[in-house]
């Protein structure tokens, strides 16, 4: 890998550790010599994580629809910013200059990028790594939801498996490091 996309909120959450591990990701990926990918705002998670990246010097891709420039909710620091005319479009640009993809908390927006990424690992459209780290559990609810998947038999255990969930920073990028797409031509 050589570039994270990172997912998150466009605001902070009630819970502190949200933007502590968020600053604590972008620095990670700095230090490591990986160059972040990311939705573009100045606001919320997604600006704290830009900042730790930036503050160690670190290469910040930024995708924004012009009508959230229009708003003002660009950051203007970062080492490039795409604009682009729609949604779609960003999302398909955060995908093509990232090489693997890490979720952190947020909304709406965070988790239909989380499985459209997901749902074209799953189909075979890429072979990026997809991490979720589950902050102070805050993803604990959706995990047991994709168990119940499983368990209804609406989703293939080796899919569910697609998913890399952990609690640590160091430990699920190591396991994108390492990640291996399975075939999962013969599930589908």
């Amino acid at each position: 890998m050589h570039r994270v996309c990172v997912y998150c909120g466009s605001s902070f959450g009630n819970n502190p550790v949200f933007a502590e591990v968020a600053a604590e990701v972008g620095a990670k990926l700095a230090r490591s010599g990986l160059g972040m990918v990311y939705g573009g705002g100045s606001v919320g998670l997604m600006g704290v994580v830009a900042d730790a990246a930036l503050a160690q010097g670190g290469e910040v891709i930024g995708v924004i629809p012009k009508k959230l420039v229009e708003l003002e909710k660009e950051h203007r620091g970062v080492t490039r910013l795409i604009e682009v005319e729609t949604m779609h479009e960003r999302k398909q640009a955060m995908m093509d200059h990232a090489d693997g993809f890490l979720v952190l908390p947020g909304g709406y927006g965070t988790l239909e990028e989380l499985f459209e990424v997901l749902a074209w690992l799953q189909l075979g459209f890429h072979t990026k790594p997809v991490g979720l780290l589950n902050v102070a559990g805050y993803y604990d609810p959706l995990v047991k939801m994709l168990d119940a998947m499983v368990d209804n038999e609406l989703l293939h255990p080796e899919h569910h498996g697609l998913l890399l969930v952990d609690r640590d920073v160091e430990a699920l990028l190591g396991r994108m490091m390492d990640f291996m797409v399975p075939d999962v031509s013969k599930w589908l």
